[in-house]
């Protein structure tokens, strides 16, 4: 606006100017040639020839537009054709992420042919079709986008894969990404996949030889390289158990030694060298453990473990442990722990007060089934039928019964009072109790 006001104003002093001087001085000018002459004034003829070249410009201008005519309309064609397909695309993941699939799918295949990246569309609507089921046509789409664009051949293996481990197409999912791995050995995004893969497949030992890649290129978060590599190890560990002590042993050095103290390989080590007859090394194992560990929160699958394992001495297996009561004498685990350490050298008294202690701290229905239990075999009914409905009271919290509709109790029960409660243990000889206490 500023400019054409300018440049209005530019030609009215310009006009005025010019106006000035011919009223000034009108000029003249004569043309002769052969017996022929013209004459008149200088400022009419300045204006024929400003006339006469704007004929002329105009003219020119005017056919050289004409003949412009095919290829004009032919790039405004070409234009139109663009403008529609990108319109189409943006309708239709629109239409996408609105849940309509065969709408969205006819809109992006629509103008795909004229798109400036037809490869976006035929993507788009392979994803579209995949959420019909229709996988025939998903493959032709990708095919298409393959085509439209071969460079773009990472991209169009990933979606397929993609795809592929979404309809739970395991073995083409697998050649896919291998295909990509070859051809993209350093791609971050096809080593993150083929790794969910091989987890997916159980295939541990492919996961094991690319575990040093997946940290090189750092294809996962920490975390999930850590809680990958654990994995790794136990099935190492579990293989190697299927063999023999030498090769289980061997699978335990080649754990990395800030490994060999985490909890979950101890607890599956120290249960294979259980069932190779080597308690006696579980347990050592699984002391080291909690001594390295000491100073942090305890993980209560460990002490489950080392109270399990039927040492061939458990006598001393609990004067170890009585250690630990020193650091954590309010972990109500480590108690219970104890108290069937206690139970397997004999000591029934012990183990009563450890149990008592345990469920003073975190009351547990296991805790309570011990405690009944040795209750019961030394002859306190009463006791041992408290701690019993304790125990059932508690798992009826989390775990509802559903009884019967018709429920009717012997004649035994009615005339008793009560109902039976099994045993699963041999009572101890009544020497052997008052020992103990």
């Amino acid at each position: 606006m500023i400019r054409w006001l300018i440049g209005s104003l530019i030609a009215v002093l310009a006009g005025t100017l010019i106006a000035l001087a011919v009223l000034r001085d009108n000029g003249y000018i004569l043309i002769g040639y052969d017996v022929w002459s013209v004459e008149g004034s200088l400022a009419l003829f300045i204006l024929l020839d400003v006339i006469l070249f704007a004929v002329l410009y105009f003219t020119v201008r005017f056919f050289v537009r004409l003949w412009q005519t095919p290829s004009t309309v032919k790039t405004w064609h070409h234009q139109r054709q663009i403008r529609l397909a990108q319109k189409s695309l943006t309708r239709g993941l629109l239409e996408m992420a609105e849940g309509d699939w065969k709408g969205a799918e006819k809109r992006l295949l629509k103008h795909a042919a004229n798109a400036e990246t037809p490869l976006l569309n035929y993507l788009a609507a392979a994803r579209a079709a995949q959420l019909q089921g229709e996988h025939e046509r998903r493959d032709q789409y990708l095919q298409l986008a393959h085509e439209s664009m071969p460079s773009a051949d990472i991209a169009v293996g990933l979606t397929q894969a993609e795809l592929q481990l979404a309809h739970q197409q395991m073995e083409q999912a697998l050649a896919t990404l291998k295909h990509l791995k070859s051809i993209a050995p350093k791609h971050v995004y096809v080593l993150k996949l083929l790794s969910e893969l091989y987890q997916q497949l159980g295939d541990w030992q492919q996961l094991r030889d690319l575990l040093p890649e997946l940290k090189r290129r750092k294809a996962c978060s920490p975390s999930e390289l850590e809680q990958l590599e654990s994995r790794i190890h136990l099935f190492s560990l579990q293989q190697a158990a299927g063999k023999d002590l030498p090769a289980l042993e061997n699978a335990w050095k080649q754990v990395p030694r800030k490994k060999r103290f985490q909890t979950s390989l101890v607890i599956e080590y120290s249960r294979h060298l259980v069932s190779l007859n080597e308690p006696d090394k579980a347990i050592k194992e699984i002391n080291q453990c909690l001594n390295k560990n000491r100073d942090k929160k305890w993980d209560e699958g460990v002490l489950i473990a080392y109270g399990n394992i039927d040492g061939t001495n458990p006598s001393d297996q609990l004067t170890v442990a009585e250690n630990w009561l020193k650091i954590k004498s309010s972990n109500p685990a480590l108690l219970l722990m104890l108290a069937r350490l206690s139970l397997k050298a004999k000591l029934w008294g012990k183990a009563r007060s450890y149990l008592e202690a345990s469920i003073k701290i975190q009351p547990t229905i296991s805790a309570y089934h011990e405690l009944g239990n040795l209750l019961e075999q030394m002859g306190e009914t009463d006791q041992a039928r408290k701690y019993y409905r304790l125990g059932l009271d508690m798992d009826s919290e989390s775990r509802p019964v559903e009884l019967p509709e018709n429920l009717q109790l012997t004649k035994h029960s009615e005339e008793s009072g009560h109902i039976p409660i099994p045993t699963d243990r041999t009572p101890p000889p009544a020497q052997q109790l008052e020992a103990g206490t």
